[in-house]
């Protein structure tokens, strides 16, 4: 039979979004959820009642309390309004999918408007631009060089934690040489006006140990001919680099250019939004977000001065899912990867998130797939959807840099596997990270990314959960007690556990422990339940100490790079100084040291006379006085007529030593066989041979080099004259529950002090160093605390890429040393090969001081 209804009439018109749903305004689907919760009614009354014209929006909504409902309520209330067309954007294809499917089970009319436009149904699109259904896309359909969506009236971006990701990346020129070497070459050449030659000759061949160590940073405007070289190379670069040009061409004179071994990327810090009508013609943009941090996040990833945020409404959080936190690698035994295997086996059936390429990603799933598991990976995820994944009975699925967008509820998937710290997302977030000590800058964008992640499998008040937490580096973050201070009681709750749960612990107990919880029955809810609970009561919030300043800082910036896109290198400048003043604390002086070089050099090509030549000038040696880790400062151009960066006392040190040694009685037999003494010896773990390789590594570094005599003292101490000395520690010994002992960071704090003794002074030199390395420990939070704050903890592997280096810069001094070279040259000669190759001791420093234990400083 045929239903018959009344006649069509308008659209009937509701107060507010959740009087739309109340009153069943919504087709009923028998799928729709039952009822909203009663912090989504919240969120919705809120907007209604205070934000319906605030043009940029931000509303909270933690992860697995449910966003999308919320969203599309609100979309749909303001498409029957009939303002315009409304858009709904995710950050990939797959969370797409999954949004129109909730649309459809709530009743809401949408178009689902992904891949190439060519593609798109004509009804579909004819529907999202007359008003009559709301588009669901993915952010690259608004962020590309011409987007064929409508102006909308409102846009709501889900996920906008992710922005940068999603966002930032679509503003550049990425090319990674696994991919693509011969585009990574014609660009390298282009790039030559800004390299030495060795450096060159280095990223050219074929890879060694030292090549990968660090990004440098290029800002190709300082040379206008250089940078001509570069936009002619880039123009001829094949699809798709070419519509990655396009995104920023415009202003390429601003952007940075970030190299290494591994790749190229060429990007403005803040991305020009400013530019995309889309976007910017909107009436009201609002971002779902699942954490609203105040350091300025969201409005640097979307490049908007001023983003409005709505926190969640009322003092009591919504339930999240439960989730088991297990740290493999503090279980006694060592060997974490047996253990994840173990605990993967326990359903077969496991999601791996890595921030490691994609190729990396599938083999670490391939390794924790037990017999006859299939495993998953982007390709599959493609062609078959998420689906695919969720309904298999076995399966592990292995995702690199796919934080956001997946849900896998109920008993889609109850085992989530964390590989690896997720800071490094790209060149310029390593940059940051890595050289020039800007971590409070990527803090949120970091602790984003592992809520996100751990939350995939816990997407409701009733989802459970378990998240093995894998790899040195990130459970080195989560043994800092300030990283997890800042996040949410709850998870704060469940990390504590997890950690008092895994230390030490015998592997079966964990796999027993983990077994009950994922039985989640009578045994888990009297006991883990209660013990959890326990930790909840002491959990408390806390800022990091950056979060304020780089939150003031935000605005300033976004108009700084808008300006510098357009043109306006002044302007550009004085809004970043402005910014400066925001970031001046310890917790951000490292950002602070970039900001003001950038400055400099804008305020550089933008002087109209001397006075200012010379202010941009002394903006470039604040920033070499404001930086922690300056040295990167030394591979840049210098400004025209500009005086070097002062050299460190610690370097003029080190070159006089080894031009003494260059120009006295050389034996290139010795030095060979003493070179290739230090590489065996710190391939290897004997504790004695290695102690003699640290000694060789200090000699050939430019340091008086030495193994202190006596009881509990370290393996080797590098002097460079009273400028600077760093003393040695190599931990091979195997712990229990793979945490740095107390006692081993007593004595360190005791080893600059002794060396001291030895030489007869008060105290060691201002900016002296204790290093520690160690393969695989972390510091327990309760013993961070008792670190001097100039005891670091390193691991070998940095060692090895410094034995590469000092390798390439003698082989090369060794053939310098045969010809004829003045005094004078020499030394510039040598200290243009030390400083290329990252051996300068300034340099040495910084590579083995990146992780402080002490927390705080």
């Amino acid at each position: 039979m045929a239903f018959v209804g009344k006649a069509k009439k308008a659209a009937q018109h509701f107060e507010t979004p959740e009087e739309m749903y109340l009153r069943g305004g919504l087709p009923r689907t028998g799928e729709a959820v039952p009822s909203l919760w009663l912090h989504q009614g919240d969120v919705i009354r809120a907007y209604a009642e205070k934000h319906q014209a605030t043009a940029d929006l931000a509303l909270e909504l933690p992860t697995g309390t449910g966003k999308t409902v919320p969203g599309l309520l609100i979309g749909e209330w303001v498409r029957r309004k009939g303002e315009g067309p409304v858009l709904y954007a995710t950050p990939t294809k797959q969370l797409a999918k999954q949004v129109a499917a909730a649309a459809k089970r709530e009743g809401v009319p949408v178009a689902l408007l992904i891949g190439s436009h060519t593609g798109w149904d004509l009804a579909d699109a004819t529907a999202v631009e007359s008003g009559e259904a709301i588009g669901v896309v993915t952010y690259n359909a608004i962020f590309n060089s011409n987007p064929h969506v409508p102006v909308p009236r409102l846009v709501i971006f889900d996920d906008a934690h992710a922005g940068e990701q999603f966002v930032g990346h679509e503003y550049g020129v990425d090319i990674r040489r696994s991919d693509d070497e011969d585009a990574y070459l014609s660009v390298l050449a282009a790039l030559k006006p800004f390299l030495s030659g060795l450096l060159l000759q280095r990223l050219e061949g074929v890879p060694d140990p030292g090549a990968h160590h660090q990004v440098r940073l290029i800002l190709p405007a300082a040379d206008p001919h250089a940078l001509a070289a570069l936009d002619a190379t880039l123009v001829k670069l094949p699809k798709p680099y070419k519509f990655e040009l396009a995104m920023v061409r415009a202003g390429l004179a601003s952007c940075l250019v970030y190299l290494s071994y591994g790749g190229i990327q060429i990007r403005p810090m803040i991305p020009p939004t400013f530019e995309n009508r889309v976007f910017t013609q909107a009436r009201q943009r609002i971002y779902l977000s699942a954490t609203l941090g105040a350091g300025g996040e969201l409005e640097r990833a979307f490049g908007r001065r001023e983003i409005t945020r709505m926190p969640l409404p009322g003092k009591t959080p919504p339930r999240s899912g439960r989730r088991l936190f297990v740290f493999p690698d503090l279980v006694a035994g060592g060997d974490g990867m047996a253990l994840t295997r173990r605990l993967v086996g326990l359903t077969d059936k496991a999601l791996v998130l890595s921030q490691d390429t994609v190729a990396r990603a599938r083999a670490t799933a391939e390794s924790l797939a037990g017999k006859d598991v299939p495993v998953f990976g982007r390709d599959e995820l493609e062609e078959e959807g998420l689906e695919a994944f969720a309904i298999a009975k076995t399966g592990v699925l292995g995702l690199a840099n796919r934080y956001d967008g997946m849900d896998l509820p109920d008993h889609a998937c109850r085992i989530v596997v964390l590989d690896g710290k997720p800071d490094a997302v790209g060149l310029q977030e390593k940059f940051l990270s890595e050289r020039a000590e800007a971590n409070a800058a990527l803090s949120e964008r970091i602790r984003s990314r592992i809520v996100q992640g751990a939350g995939r499998s816990t997407r409701g008040p009733n989802d459970y959960a378990v998240v093995i937490v894998r790899g040195a580096d990130i459970t080195k973050y989560f043994s800092r007690q300030d990283n997890i201070s800042a996040l949410e009681p709850e998870i704060q709750a469940e990390v504590q556990f997890g950690w008092a749960n895994s230390r030490g612990a015998n592997p079966d107990d964990v796999v027993e422990n983990v077994a009950t919880f994922l039985a989640h029955d009578k045994e888990w809810r009297e006991n883990g339940e209660e013990l959890v609970s326990e930790f909840r009561e002491d959990a408390v919030k806390v800022e990091p100490p950056a979060t304020e300043p780089l939150g003031k800082a935000a605005p300033l910036e976004v108009e700084a790079w808008n300006l510098a896109y357009s043109g306006d290198w002044t302007g550009a400048s004085g809004k970043l100084r402005e910014a400066v003043v925001h970031v001046g604390p310890e917790a951000t002086r490292g950002y602070r040291g970039l900001l003001l070089y950038i400055a400099g050099v804008w305020l550089h090509l933008g002087a109209k006379d001397e006075t200012e030549r010379a202010r941009a000038r002394e903006l470039v040696r604040e920033a070499a006085l404001a930086a922690n880790r300056g040295t990167w400062l030394r591979e840049m151009l210098p400004l025209y007529a500009a005086d070097e960066i002062e050299v460190a006392p610690m370097d003029v040190v080190a070159v006089n030593e080894i031009i003494t040694r260059l120009r006295g009685r050389l034996r290139p037999s010795v030095i060979t066989a003493e070179l290739a003494e230090m590489q065996a010896a710190l391939a290897q773990n004997e504790a004695a041979r290695y102690e003699r390789g640290l000694t060789i590594l200090g000699k050939y570094l430019g340091a008086a080099a030495s193994k202190p005599k006596g009881q509990a003292r370290c393996d080797s101490a590098w002097e460079w004259g009273t400028a600077l000395w760093l003393t040695v520690e190599a931990k091979s010994e195997e712990r229990e529950d793979g945490l740095l002992p107390a006692k081993d960071i007593r004595q360190a704090n005791t080893q600059l002090d002794q060396l001291a003794h030895d030489r007869g002074a008060d105290h060691a030199p201002a900016g002296s160093v204790v290093v520690l390395l160690s393969e695989r420990l972390a510091v327990d939070p309760q013993h961070a605390s008792i670190a001097q704050p100039y005891v670091y903890l390193t691991s070998p592997d940095v060692v090895l890429g410094m034995v590469g280096d000092v390798t390439a810069v003698w082989a090369n001094l060794l053939t310098a040393a045969t010809g004829q070279m003045s005094e004078t040259d020499q030394r510039k000669h040598l200290r243009s090969v030390l400083g290329d190759n990252g051996c300068l001791p300034s340099q040495v420093v910084d590579r083995l001081t990146q992780n402080r234990i002490r927390p705080g400083d």
